[in-house]
C-alpha cells in the first residue's frame, strides 16, 4: 500500500448524499463541468477513493456522458487503463481512466500513473484515477472524491487538493 492515505492541502470540502446510481452519474456529470471550467491547467485530475462497489465507475460513466463519450465506460480493473474520446460542443474531449486496485506495489502504480499522465497531458484529457492510495505520493493539483456506503445510500466527500 502506498504512503498516500488521505486528503492533504484541502481547500474546500463538500458532502453529497447519493441515493442511487442515477445520482452518482449526475455527480460525475457535475464534476465534468467543474473540471472543464477550472482555470486552464495542463491536466485535469480526478481521484476516486472508495471500497469495491462504492460507485467509482458509475461516477466515471456520468463524467463520460458530460464529455460526450458515446461508447460504454467500464471498469478498467483488469486492463488497468482505458482511453476514451468524445465530442462536447463540437470540440473533441478525452478521458483516461485508470484503476490501480490490482497494483499492490507503489512503484508499479507510480510507473503506470506516470505513463498515463504523460499520455493524458499530451491529449489534454481528463485523467481519472481509481484507488489513488496505491500511489506513493498524491498527484496534485487534483479533485478528490471519496465514496462511502451509508444507510441512505452513498455519501460523496468532494475536495480539492494541491
Amino acid at each position: 500500500m502506498g504512503i498516500y492515505r488521505g486528503i492533504q492541502n484541502v481547500r474546500e470540502t463538500q458532502l453529497r448524499v447519493l441515493t442511487d446510481a442515477g445520482a452518482t452519474r449526475a455527480l460525475g456529470e457535475e464534476l465534468a463541468g467543474w473540471l472543464l471550467a477550472a482555470p486552464q491547467t495542463p491536466l485535469s485530475v480526478l481521484l476516486l477513493q472508495g471500497e469495491l462497489g462504492a460507485g467509482k465507475t458509475c461516477l466515471v460513466q456520468g463524467l463520460g456522458m458530460a464529455l460526450g463519450i458515446e461508447e460504454p465506460i467500464t471498469s478498467p480493473t483488469f486492463a488497468l487503463a482505458q482511453h476514451y474520446r468524445g465530442l462536447r460542443q463540437g470540440r473533441p474531449t478525452y478521458l483516461v481512466h485508470l484503476d490501480l486496485y490490482r497494483l499492490e506495489q507503489p512503484a508499479s502504480a507510480d510507473e503506470l500513473f506516470a505513463q498515463e499522465e504523460e499520455e493524458a497531458r499530451s491529449l489534454g484529457a481528463v485523467l481519472v484515477v481509481e484507488w489513488p492510495e496505491r500511489l506513493s505520493v498524491p498527484p496534485g493539483p487534483a479533485w478528490l472524491v471519496e465514496l462511502l456506503h451509508r444507510k441512505e445510500g452513498r455519501q460523496a466527500v468532494i475536495s480539492q487538493q494541491g
